[in-house]
């Protein structure tokens, strides 16, 4: 390593740990040829479901240097947000909202790429060199670069896996036209360990390192528009946004628990919240309450329906109120959860003399939901 390079690494370490970050490594601008195989492996196969984006724009994600020309290095940073508790023991508490580690605050890609860009530009400033900052939402295919940097390693959940900090790890990027000296790649540690694998609800790995979007409950609430597919309903238990499941199962999150670098601390009101205050929402209850958070941006039709699925899952008759007044809902995707909600929370016969009032629905899902509701409870 050059003596120029070696100084600009310390410099860019010392901004990363100075903005919160706990990791910052290199990686060189270069074609990834088994990361792009295993993105066109999964675009074929349908894997990502609605995500039409992630095939409109492979050509651009399939290696840096399709996204940028010029770049010679890429920055590589990672910012711990391991939880102070194990979140899985709220998946037991039914009348409770089970909302994602990551989206119990401000919403990431705001706090990480206003960050970035502080960095960026003072290392611009001290190098010379063109700099562009990205954060998940751009065509980087970040968790294979953050591999080649060394901070971590895709895991057989396909998510970034750290020996210092576990499964908890967001990433951002800085490209560069500087040539920076790369750091070593990480290598795979997951072993024999299915651990991630054999703790997903709806079995959305095909095989280890292959995510099944359509399966996958974060998928699911997140990103799936209308119904939930009936096959998952159960499965989805209490989550409402996102599943942390195979993360948190991960036996490297061990050191991530005894890390000191934790910078986004979650919400009281997001930790359990209870489900009856979501159900109740309308679009500006929705805003107001997760304004500068990452839910904000799924809507509240979504996060209604989401919220249903938990509150047929609950057993608790006391949401039954809540749940029947959106059964006239404008979405017909809230109504038709609230329907599969009401036919496992109200008795048979309730639920049948209440299903010959709504003749007059007027969308053919949610007809088809009072139809299939109602056969049965005839069974």
């Amino acid at each position: 390593m050059n003596e120029r390079s070696e100084k600009l690494k310390y410099f860019l370490r010392e901004e990363a740990l100075s903005q919160g970050f706990s990791a910052c490594r290199i990686a060189r601008a270069e074609d990834m040829p088994e990361a792009a195989n295993a993105l066109a492996e999964g675009i074929a196969k349908g894997h990502y479901g609605e995500m039409a984006w992630m095939a409109e724009t492979f050509e651009r994600r399939s290696s840096p240097l399709k996204l940028w020309p010029e770049a010679r290095s890429v920055i590589m940073l990672a910012m711990n947000y391991g939880p102070e508790d194990d979140p899985r023991p709220l998946l037991k508490r039914k009348d409770r909202a089970n909302i994602s580690v990551y989206a119990r605050n401000r919403d990431y890609h705001d706090v990480i790429k206003g960050k970035l860009k502080q960095i960026a530009g003072r290392f611009a400033a001290r190098s010379g060199a063109d700099v562009k900052v990205f954060v998940d939402t751009a065509p980087v295919m970040e968790k294979p670069l953050a591999e080649k940097a060394g901070i971590g390693w895709q895991g057989k959940h396909t998510n970034l896996v750290s020996r210092q900090f576990g499964s908890w790890l967001f990433l951002g990027s800085i490209f560069t036209t500087e040539d920076i000296a790369p750091d070593t790649a990480e290598r795979d540690h997951c072993g024999s360990c299915r651990a991630c694998l054999d703790v997903c609800p709806t079995k959305a790995f095909p095989r280890p390192y292959r995510l099944d979007a359509r399966r996958c409950i974060s998928y699911l609430t997140i990103e799936h528009h209308g119904v939930i597919p009936l096959e998952f309903r159960e499965a989805m238990g209490n989550r409402i946004y996102g599943c942390d499941d195979c993360l948190a199962a991960c036996p490297w999150n061990k050191f991530a628990e005894q890390s000191s670098e934790m910078k986004l601390i979650a919400r009281d009101d997001l930790k359990a919240p209870r489900l009856s205050q979501f159900l109740g929402f309308d679009d500006a209850d929705f805003r107001a309450f997760f304004s500068g958070s990452p839910i904000k941006r799924i809507g509240r039709d979504r996060f209604v329906r989401n919220c249903l699925i938990a509150a047929g899952n609950s057993g608790d008759a006391a949401l039954v109120p809540l749940c029947r007044r959106l059964i006239d809902d404008d979405s017909a995707a809230v109504r038709a959860m609230a329907v599969w909600a009401l036919a496992r929370l109200l008795p048979g016969k309730e639920f049948a003399a209440l299903a010959r009032t709504r003749l007059h629905e007027s969308d053919e899902t949610v007809r088809h939901e009072w139809q299939r509701e109602e056969e049965t409870l005839c069974i």
